[in-house]
């Protein structure tokens, strides 16, 4: 069996080559209908046919991607501004001795307890985060260094250092929160997978992530619904009757999706084609 691997989230799904017509960049440019159903998303045309498009991150996660890339990108500016305010307020200390109330340890701070308990399988995020914790860290060191100059008399040098670590340390964490949203942008580029039935007509569209990989298997590698259940392996209801079966080579797991298990007519009740405009000459 021939199957082509897409990410959705934190998930790899499979689909046989044979279900898929054709896999191209989502721009947005759907059809909106009328629709209790989140993870549908809208209409697209395919060669003239109108084809559903829905959202296998909502499907299987309960989320979009797109929605969870835009909490992490707001976590991002959120924490750039605690630390904005973390800098102010111990400028404050130095200046005009008012108390020093925020975090002193890295790993006490929101962005600390968020960081040191994040994961990712994003290898270029991953590599981006690797250097906030040198620069973070460093930041945070400050408080105790200054505090205890300005106890020994030495606010003048307190000052100067204060201004030296905000142009170097504190600028260079100012530019990783920076780079880790601007990479979290760059990185998503979700695709439209059109499946088909016949071979020839579409069938839905499938919104994923991006594209991994091709695998062939054997039947005997793919394992059934009825043994994973067998083992307590919990199954939500959506992706259970779209499941045909789980592959494990090595470390990685995939769901082989059966894109026949979304109904698809009752989607299309309430669309009209656009009509054509047509231009002539006065």
């Amino acid at each position: 069996m021939d199957l082509i691997n897409f990410k959705v989230g934190h998930k790899t799904i499979s689909l046989q080559i044979l279900d898929i017509l054709l896999t191209e960049r989502y721009d947005g440019n759907l059809t909106s209908l009328p629709n209790k159903n989140p993870s549908f998303l809208g209409i697209k045309d395919y060669m003239g046919t109108p084809t559903p498009i829905f959202d296998l991150g909502i499907i299987l996660n309960d989320q979009s991607s797109s929605e969870i890339n835009r909490e992490l990108i707001q976590l991002f500016k959120d924490r750039e501004q605690d630390h904005k305010a973390w800098l102010s307020s111990l400028e404050q200390t130095i200046a005009h001795g008012t108390p020093f109330t925020k975090a002193k340890d890295p790993h006490q701070c929101e962005f600390g307890r968020w960081f040191y308990s994040f994961k990712t399988e994003n290898d270029d995020l991953k590599a981006l985060l690797a250097r906030f914790e040198e620069p973070h860290n460093q930041l945070h060191q400050l408080a105790d260094k200054l505090i205890s100059l300005c106890d020994e008399g030495n606010k003048k040098d307190a000052l100067q250092l204060l201004e030296k670590e905000r142009i170097t340390t504190y600028m260079k964490l100012i530019r990783l929160f920076e780079s880790a949203r601007e990479q979290i942008e760059l990185d998503h580029k979700p695709i439209i997978v059109f499946t088909t039935l016949d071979g020839r007509t579409p069938h839905v569209g499938l919104l994923v992530d991006q594209v991994e990989d091709n695998v062939r298997c054997d039947e005997s590698e793919i394992k059934s619904l009825h043994e994973l259940t067998n083992v307590g392996f919990d199954i939500d209801p959506q992706t259970k009757r779209m499941m045909r079966g789980l592959i494990k080579r090595g470390n990685k797991h995939s769901v082989i999706i059966d894109p026949a298990a979304i109904f698809r007519p009752e989607h299309l009740t309430n669309y009209e084609p656009e009509e054509t405009e047509e231009y002539g000459l006065f």
